[in-house]
């Protein structure tokens, strides 16, 4: 019995420092990095597309008669996801999680076992193509998530 002891109890204080290493694994992967932000595209012109954050999620309404196909839509000009298209009067629900930045760090979503605060959605904008400008939409700010 007190060999026992001995080889359960070193086993068990363990586990809090493997939990907490755990907590602490980098967000990122190189090989979902996207392409870096086009500043120099980036322009002032917004539509009334808008975007609402639910948690971890944000659904774009698309309320305009205008149709978008195949798209990267950026947010907080750093995270892109590239998109199937948005058609008129679609509402697309994307998670957090899939936005990626330039080296493949993964947008802080925030959820139930965070270890971090999630990151704001402030800023939203679909580019139609590579090399094409930036084009903005309304992000309504959450209440839970500025």
């Amino acid at each position: 019995m007190g060999s026992m002891r001995n080889t359960v109890l070193p086993s068990l204080a363990l586990l809090p420092a493997l939990f907490l290493a755990a907590c602490n694994t980098p967000n990122f992967d190189p090989a979902k990095a996207t392409r870096e932000y086009p500043f120099d595209l980036h322009t002032t012109r917004t539509i009334p597309i808008q975007v609402f954050r639910d948690g971890t999620t944000i659904e774009v309404v698309n309320s305009t008669d205008n149709s978008w196909g195949e798209s990267s839509l950026w947010i907080n000009q750093q995270y892109m996801l590239l998109i199937p298209g948005l058609a008129p009067g679609q509402r697309l629900t994307l998670n957090l999680s899939d936005f990626r930045n330039d080296i493949g760090e993964e947008f802080r979503a925030g959820g139930f076992l965070r270890v971090r605060q999630p990151t704001p959605v402030r800023l939203v904008e679909i580019q139609p193509g590579e090399g094409q400008p930036l084009v903005g939409f309304v992000t309504i700010r959450g209440g839970d998530v500025e």
